[in-house]
């Protein structure tokens, strides 16, 4: 005999089916203009040929547009097609590619910029919209849940390994072309820039934040990113109780690798400490430590305190500045 099943609610599913479908579709109707599509060229001696596409954001009345770095890389010009058909040609202001962010320039758009959120708001579980213009099919929009806050991404540059820090993991699903598209909040604020497709249903985007920001800043002023490198893959941990009541810190960020000859590594930091402070400043996300890592830190003693095996240990690195990142 099998269980009595209760009855069901239609009027509450499909009242909360509709609540959870208007969201998107506001969402979705409010990002979509500020999206689009677009297509980097590079000038070689046998013509103009294509080497680069994905989505941008508009986030200036004057025409500026987020992107992926990787979306340009290689490139110095391009064109962007928006959803109500408008088109203009791009020229390449900048690229970050240790963020994975890059600014394009077009004319004066007929359609408002987007506005930015803060990804530092977001929680596991909160509703995020993924709206992309992959392959010039405007406006395709997917939704889910963010999944996991403080991931880290490995990248190549050239023969140098870097890693992307603090990036947001949804499984909203990323179509192809999706990467520099928008990642929205439930306001259709953007928290984010769609980054990669890491495996069946999981994307990441980088994170719209004070540090994102100060990134955006530089590459409109300077086209580059001067940083100070330190060398370490790290994720935020919570502190045991009895760290806790010693330090009077509940956070710190957990070493997760060195990498071999970096400014950490010879400052003996090791896989396994934990980060309490640096700069004398408390750390507790990828963040906390980047917005230490600009051109003003370059060459100069950092000091770290870690926590290795229960003791704490003070130690002092010397930041370089990071090659290859423009």
């Amino acid at each position: 005999m099998e269980p009595a099943r209760e009855p069901r609610n239609e009027e509450y599913d499909d009242g909360a089916l509709d609540v959870y479908s208007a969201t998107v579709m506001r969402v979705a109707e409010t990002v979509t203009p500020h999206v689009a599509a677009i297509e980097m060229t590079s000038n070689r001696r046998n013509g103009r040929f294509r080497v680069g596409a994905g989505s941008a954001v508009l986030f200036t009345e004057d025409g500026y547009l987020l992107t992926n770095s990787h979306v340009v890389a290689g490139t110095h010009q391009g064109h962007a097609a928006f959803a109500d058909g408008s088109r203009t040609d791009l020229e390449l202001v900048g690229a970050d590619p240790l963020s994975d962010l890059a600014v394009v320039r077009g004319r004066a758009p007929k359609v408002a910029p987007a506005q930015f959120g803060d990804a530092e708001t977001l929680r596991v579980g909160q509703l995020v919209i993924a709206v992309g213009n992959p392959l010039g099919l405007a406006g395709s929009v997917t939704a889910g849940v963010v999944s996991g806050l403080g991931r880290a991404i490995p990248v190549w540059q050239g023969s140098n390994r870097r890693v992307i820090e603090d990036v947001i993991q949804t499984d909203a699903a990323l179509n192809s072309g999706s990467s520099g598209g928008a990642l929205a909040d439930s306001h259709g604020r953007i928290v984010g820039i769609n980054t990669a497709v890491a495996g069946a249903g999981l994307g990441l985007a980088v994170p719209i934040n004070s540090t994102t920001r100060r990134i955006i800043s530089a590459l409109l002023k300077d086209g580059r990113v001067r940083r100070a490198y330190l060398g370490v893959v790290s994720t935020p941990s919570r502190l045991s109780a009895s760290a806790v009541i010693r330090t009077g810190q509940r956070d710190g960020l957990r070493v997760v690798e060195v990498l071999a000859g970096s400014p950490a590594d010879r400052a003996g930091l090791q896989a396994g400490d934990i980060i309490m402070t640096a700069g004398s400043r408390p750390v507790s996300n990828a963040e906390s430590l980047q917005k230490l890592l600009f051109a003003d830190a370059i060459g100069k003693p950092l000091p770290v305190s870690v926590l290795r095996d229960g003791k704490e240990l003070d130690l002092v690195a010397v930041p370089e500045e990071m090659a290859d990142n423009g």
